[in-house]
């Protein structure tokens, strides 16, 4: 297996590969998000899994998911701000 050099690439070749990779990064968070909010929100709202939802199932589904999303931004944004102050101090 061949390792991954950096080191004949320009500057604007590294920086175009980070953001790449930095891309990647938010697409595979953003699927495990969406894949945790869906099990969690399916298991606390479908109590009897059939062809259709009931309109409290859907309203159920809905309210859990704009909470699971309300939580993940403000442990996002709590997150980036403590690395961007921690950042500060070094």
């Amino acid at each position: 297996m061949e390792s991954l050099s950096t080191g004949s690439l320009s500057g604007a070749q590294k920086e175009e590969l980070m953001d790449q990779v930095k891309q990647q990064i938010a697409i595979a968070n953003a699927q495990e998000l969406l894949t945790k909010m869906s099990e969690k929100c399916f298991k606390k709202c479908i109590t009897k899994p059939g062809t259709a939802l009931d309109s409290s199932e859907q309203k159920c589904i809905a309210m859990c998911m704009d909470r699971y999303m309300d939580a993940w931004n403000l442990v996002s944004r709590t997150y980036s701000s403590r690395i961007q102050r921690e950042r500060n101090n070094m």
